[in-house]
């Protein structure tokens, strides 16, 4: 239990604890002038999973699953440069050395984990709870104030919604592993719900951000979209059950998704598409499907 429960600690980590301080970006991003007081409350969140996130880049090397480190949801070949594209575009500083120290980790398959490092893993777990209950709050709070038409902010309302609807997936886990010790075996009829329905909400936001003129990338996420939402309904209809059939098509819908995300990105963080997207963003989403994909992968390799 001590293994499983550090190495899969880690690994939700590296995943979502940078998941977590982007979101804090592109808030601070979306924010005027006007709101000074969240632009602080979302930068102090940004800078203290940036903080965490370099503690698990730290523990988790030699302690990690192959999977993950090949999956691409940790870092992409367009991570570093959607970086300094978008600190220069913002101006909000970003520690590229995070990234570099993650392109270098290795997989490991280390025996029954000592005493003290399980202990600073649970410290490492409670941190994170923490934060991101802070977080949580936040975006609540922006979401209410958005909605009330009290606060503008240049990041749509469902948007807010959807970053508010990932954090709760982050405490959902962590809570379990300090309860349990461990992940249970994943439902994946709530697994692909949850993850089509993120995977659709990208396609509307890529939609609603390019520049009108990008008309062939606008029909095509517009399609994504349409589709993603044709695997709800369908999941929907199958009485609470994901066939073999379905879930084929949400790997291959998923994989043609994760491919138009990727030349997104390419595109994106050489200024060769027209949008109000920022190139961390589109390396974001594209990370975010690279993490389904490994999901749906062990499952049907289990």
């Amino acid at each position: 239990m001590r293994q499983n429960y550090v190495t899969v600690s880690l690994e939700t980590h590296l995943f979502f604890a940078r998941i977590m301080k982007e979101h804090a970006l592109f808030l601070m991003a979306g924010f005027s002038g006007k709101n000074a007081t969240y632009t602080k409350k979302a930068d102090w969140f940004r800078r203290q999973f940036e903080a965490l996130l370099r503690e698990v880049v730290i523990l988790a090397n030699n302690r990690i699953r192959e999977d993950v480190i090949c999956s691409g949801e940790v870092v992409t070949q367009y991570t570093s440069c959607a970086e300094n594209r978008t600190q220069f575009l913002t101006g909000i500083e970003i520690d590229s050395r995070i990234t570099e120290a993650e392109k270098s980790l290795r997989a490991g398959c280390p025996g029954q984990e000592n005493a003290a490092i399980v202990k600073r893993v649970r410290r490492m777990n409670q941190r994170a709870l923490g934060l991101v209950k802070g977080l949580i709050e936040l975006k609540e709070q922006v979401l209410r104030d958005v909605t009330s038409c009290r606060l503008f902010t240049f990041n749509y309302p469902l948007l807010v919604e959807h970053i508010l609807r990932e954090a709760c997936m982050y405490c959902s886990l962590l809570t379990e592993l300090e309860e349990c010790g461990m992940l249970a075996e994943q439902d994946m009829l709530e697994t692909e719900t949850f993850w089509n329905q993120i995977m659709m909400e990208h396609a509307l936001f890529i939609r609603g951000l390019l520049d009108p003129s990008e008309e062939a990338l606008i029909d095509t996420a517009d399609e994504f979209a349409k589709e993603y939402q044709e695997l709800l309904e369908e999941a929907k209809r199958q009485d609470c059950r994901v066939t073999a059939g379905l879930e084929e098509r949400t790997i291959q819908e998923t994989l043609r998704y994760r491919d138009f995300k990727a030349a997104g990105t390419e595109g994106i963080t050489q200024c060769r598409i027209a949008g109000l997207i920022l190139p961390l963003l589109a390396d974001h989403v594209l990370r975010e499907a690279n993490h389904y994909l490994r999901l749906l992968d062990n499952h049907c390799d289990a």
